[in-house]
């Protein structure tokens, strides 16, 4: 979808869910602007890729193939 990303990720249960994804939107971001440098000097979003929110489930009783064909469908919407 153009104005969000789904994403299925597993790590260990140490790792807090927010740092984690702290980390990928801090990564992607680093990434994302320094390929377009144009983007963060022309002052969108304030310099910020990402919005501070977040939303994020567990899979319980749900299998993987079911979380990935939900997001699949996510892109025909």
């Amino acid at each position: 979808m153009p104005e969000h990303v789904h994403l299925m990720v597993s790590f260990k249960p140490k790792y807090a869910a927010s740092n984690v994804v702290k980390a990928l939107k801090g990564a992607s971001a680093r990434l994302f602007l320094q390929n377009h440098p144009e983007i963060k000097n022309s002052q969108f979003w304030g310099g910020h890729l990402w919005s501070h929110s977040y939303y994020m489930g567990t899979l319980g009783n749900m299998s993987k193939e079911v979380v990935e064909k939900y997001i699949q469908n996510q892109y025909s919407k």
